[in-house]
C-alpha cells in the first residue's frame, strides 16, 4: 500500500512521536510511507527510516492555510495513494477540500485519528467525514459516538502502543550515570520522582508540585523532576511553576529538566513515575512507557490514562485532584519491592500497528465493492 499521513508538524509529542514510528512500522512492512506537515525536528529521523516527507504550511489554524488546497490536490494527483491518514482538524480540511475536486477514480479512501476530545463544532466534525475514524482509547471513542452521529462499523479504537522491548530489561550504562550526576549532583543518592510531559497547565504540573511538597516531609530522600520542555508561547507558565517552587520551599527539591531526549534512561533512572492531568487524558502514552521499564505509575483514576493503570497496574490509580492521596499513593510505592506490571497487547506498538493495517484493509474493501 501507499500511505499518505498528514498532521500539522513534526515537532515533540505523541501525536509526532506516533506517526513517526507508524511510518517506520510501514516500511519495515514494505508499504510506501509518505507524511505532509510543515516539518520539524523530526522530520530528519523520518527520511532516516525510510519515509518520505513533503513539507507544506498545512499547519495554521486560520483561513491562509486554505492557500494549499491546490498544492494539496496536485500532490494526491502525484503521489497517487491507496489511503490519507489524517491526524488533525486543519490538515483534515485541506485534504477534504482538495479531494473535492478530484475525479471519484482518483480519490484515495480516507482514515482519521481522534487523537483527543477535540470541541465539538463543525471545524472538528470534518474527523468524522472519514471513510473510517480511529480512537486513541476507549473514553475518546465514547466522546465521538456522545457527539457525533458516527455507526459504529465506522468507529475503532486501537489504543497508542509502545515497543516494550524497548524499554524492558535494559541497564543504565555507567557513561551516562557519569554523566547524569555530573549534570545533576543534587540528585546523589535521592529517590527520583519524575513528572514527564511538556509543560502546559493542564498537565498538572502545579499538583505535581503540591503533591511533592507533602511528599518531602515525609521522604526527605525524595527529588522530584519535572522532565519536559516549555512550548513556545508557553514559557511564561514554567515561569509560574518555578514561582510555585519557591514559594513551597522546593527549589532543592525539584528540578526542571526541559526537553530530553533521553526518557528511556530516563524511566529507568525514575522510582516512581506520576501522571496528574488536570482533565481526561485521551491516552497517556509517558504512563505506557514507564510501566514497560518496569517503573511504577501513579494517575489520577480519569480518562485513558485510567485506563492504561485499570489494565496495566491498578495499584497505581488514585482518587482524581487529590494530591494527599497521590503523595501517600508515591510514598508506599518508595516502599515496596518490584511492582507487579503487565503490558497487555492492545497496548504493544505491534498491535497498534497491525490493527491500523487492517482498518486499512477494511476500508479498500468496501472502496472496492462500490466501484
Amino acid at each position: 500500500m501507499r500511505i499518505l499521513q498528514a498532521l500539522p508538524a513534526l515537532n515533540s509529542g505523541g501525536v509526532e512521536r506516533g506517526t513517526v514510528e507508524f511510518a517506520a512500522d510501514l516500511v519495515k512492512r514494505g508499504h510506501e510511507s509518505f507524511v505532509v506537515s510543515n516539518g520539524g525536528p523530526m522530520a530528519n529521523q523520518l527520511r532516516d527510516q525510510g519515509s518520505n516527507h513533503i513539507q507544506m504550511p498545512i499547519h495554521r489554524k486560520n483561513p491562509a492555510s486554505f492557500g494549499q488546497i491546490l498544492p494539496v490536490r496536485k500532490l494526491l494527483r502525484e503521489l497517487r495513494p491507496d489511503i490519507v491518514h489524517v491526524r488533525s482538524r486543519m490538515p483534515a480540511w485541506i485534504i477534504f477540500l482538495a479531494m473535492k475536486t478530484l475525479p471519484a477514480r482518483a480519490r484515495p479512501a480516507v482514515v482519521s485519528t481522534f487523537h483527543g476530545m477535540y470541541s465539538v463544532s463543525p471545524y472538528s466534525a470534518i474527523m468524522t467525514r472519514a471513510d473510517h475514524l480511529i480512537a486513541v482509547s476507549e473514553c475518546v471513542a465514547d466522546y465521538v459516538r456522545n457527539n457525533y452521529p458516527v455507526a459504529e462499523s465506522r468507529l475503532t479504537v486501537i489504543h497508542r502502543g509502545v515497543d516494550v522491548d524497548a524499554f524492558r530489561q535494559r541497564e543504565l550504562s555507567p557513561q551516562w550515570l557519569d554523566g547524569w550526576f555530573r549534570q545533576h549532583p543534587q540528585l546523589a543518592g535521592k529517590r527520583i520522582v519524575m513528572m514527564p510531559g511538556r509543560i502546559s497547565r493542564w498537565k498538572g504540573h502545579m499538583d505535581f508540585l503540591g503533591m511533592m511538597a507533602q511528599l518531602v516531609e515525609q521522604r526527605p530522600d525524595c527529588h522530584g523532576v519535572i522532565a519536559g520542555g516549555a512550548e513556545p508561547g508557553k514559557e511564561h507558565f514554567l515561569t509560574e511553576l518555578k514561582q510555585q517552587r519557591a514559594r513551597l520551599n522546593l527549589t532543592d527539591k525539584v528540578s526542571f529538566l526541559g526537553q530530553r531526549n533521553d526518557m528511556t534512561e530516563l524511566y529507568l533512572l525514575a522510582d516512581v513515575v506520576c501522571h496528574m492531568s488536570t482533565r481526561p487524558e485521551p491516552f497517556g502514552r509517558t504512563i505506557t512507557e514507564a510501566l514497560a521499564s518496569g517503573t511504577p505509575v501513579v494517575g489520577y483514576n480519569r480518562g485513558g490514562a485510567a485506563e492504561i493503570l485499570q489494565a496495566c497496574f491498578r495499584d497505581g490509580l488514585v482518587t482524581p485532584d487529590n494530591t494527599s492521596e497521590f503523595a501517600g499513593a508515591v510514598g508506599r510505592m518508595l516502599e515496596a519491592g518490584p511492582a507487579m506490571i503487565s503490558i497487555p497487547y492492545r497496548f504493544r506498538r505491534e498491535a497498534q500497528t497491525q490493527a491500523t493495517l487492517q482498518v486499512y484493509q477494511q476500508v479498500l474493501q468496501q472502496s472496492a465493492g462500490q466501484t
